[in-house]
């Protein structure tokens, strides 16, 4: 990174200090403040870090004004039309793609890692009945630190291989075997034969009494899903993770940890919110336009879940991808398949966003949670289940993240400041003496 320098003068004291003004790839110019508390005695504020880089990485890049999402330096629309998941899990954890052989042997390798161990199912067996899936992902995947504790040496980087190669390939099972709790069905255990995507829907659609093999279109849709959401860069999950494991926490735990911020739902469960809304829209006794003009009113509580962006301000290259493939799937299902109201009214509002003065001056495009929700409704998910399935495809995007972490000689442990607002000193006074 190449290096200027900004001057900062306190007006007060005259004090001087030089910060460096680092050069990335791509992206903005980024000061380092690290003197700026030594040398002047301040902190910088920024609420919600939305003008922070906390780290420097070499994994995902987002340009939210262009619409640009690049993984590794590659377009994500040449890695969604050519590439596989698995082959973006390559490329994420190690940099580079892969040739024929060494996709082979990753491929092999976590094959080797895809069953759990067989006490685990206990976990599954203690959950109440009408747990959310969530709290699930949450405890069993932290609880992988009990089960695989032979190689958590967090400073070992064959360690930290093998702890991303378990994760990798176990948590399809552990999404699987969620599902498949919630809903009363005996758990399926992986089958190697299968590729990895075409695995998880065999391990969560299929019965012991049926053959099942999930067709095409859906490896297919549920692929580009995972690709899709493989990695963003410093979102709040990720960040979560990062955090966690700058204390030396494992992997499991840190994962765990990031897995509980995806929870939230304005972060990971936002496509659950549009089928919500778009099943409101449906099953109302009014139009589209009706909700539209609601969204506008700056009076009505109303909005439209699935437009706008915290870093696109443009449109989310992955809902232009994604798009393509919903009208596929539908498509293939039929014109009276049940969700096709849904993506009817969903066609119905981006053409009016698309259009209207109100979203284009605002940039309120549609992003990849608008049609993810739809797609995975089309293939017989429920919406509790919408989340963990974000929690699969990022698993690779924060086991890399951790990795390069873990792997830089400058990390320390993560020590956000404050703006502390609170009283001053104040004495202690007896309770006899207090009003």
């Amino acid at each position: 990174m190449a290096e200027r320098t900004v001057t900062v003068t306190d007006n007060t004291t005259g004090k001087v200090v030089e910060l460096p003004v680092l050069e990335g790839t791509n992206g903005p110019r980024t000061i380092d403040i690290g003197k700026l508390y030594k040398n002047l005695g301040y902190f910088t504020y920024d609420p919600g870090f939305v003008s922070t880089a906390s780290c420097d990485s070499q994994i995902t890049y987002i340009d939210g004004e262009q619409g640009l999402l690049r993984y590794r330096g590659y377009p994500i629309e040449q890695l969604a039309e050519h590439s596989t998941f698995l082959e973006v899990c390559y490329l994420l954890l190690h940099g580079e793609l892969p040739n024929k052989d060494k996709f082979d042997a990753f491929e092999n390798r976590l094959k080797t890692h895809t069953l759990l161990d067989e006490k685990m199912r206990r976990f599954y067996l203690g959950f109440h009945n009408n747990s959310h899936p969530m709290a699930m992902m949450v405890a069993t995947v932290g609880a992988m630190s009990a089960f695989y504790h032979d190689q958590i040496d967090v400073h070992d980087a064959t360690s930290r291989e093998t702890a991303a190669y378990r994760l990798i390939a176990k948590v399809p099972t552990m999404a699987a075997w969620v599902y498949k709790y919630t809903v009363g069905q005996p758990f399926i255990y992986p089958d190697n034969r299968f590729d990895y995507v075409t695995n998880f829907l065999y391990m969560m659609f299929g019965l012991p009494p049926v053959n099942y093999r999930p067709s095409p279109s859906f490896v297919r849709a549920m692929d580009l899903i995972l690709i899709l959401h493989a990695d963003h860069e410093q979102n709040a999950s990720t960040s979560t993770v990062r955090l966690a494991g700058s204390s030396g926490a494992n992997p499991y735990a840190a994962l765990s940890a990031g897995i509980s911020s995806l929870w939230g739902p304005a972060h990971g469960g936002a496509n659950e919110a549009v089928i919500n809304m778009l099943e409101d829209i449906v099953q109302s006794d009014k139009d589209v336009n009706y909700y539209i003009e609601r969204a506008k009113d700056k009076q009505s509580q109303f909005r439209l879940m699935g437009f706008g962006h915290r870093v696109y301000k443009n449109y989310d290259p992955r809902a232009k991808i994604i798009r393509e493939v919903c009208h596929q799937l539908l498509g293939e299902l039929g014109e009276d398949n049940p969700n096709r109201p849904l993506f009817d009214t969903a066609m119905e509002l981006e053409q009016i966003a698309l259009e209207d003065d109100y979203f284009i001056q605002r940039k309120l495009y549609p992003n990849v949670d608008f049609y993810s929700g739809i797609i995975l409704r089309a293939m017989g998910i429920p919406l509790n289940m919408f989340t963990v399935i974000f929690a699969l495809a990022r698993t690779v995007g924060w086991i890399s993240h951790w990795k390069e972490h873990m792997s830089d000689p400058q990390a320390r442990i993560g020590r956000p400041r404050q703006l502390y607002t609170g009283e001053d000193q104040r004495n202690y006074v007896h309770i006899d003496e207090r009003d």
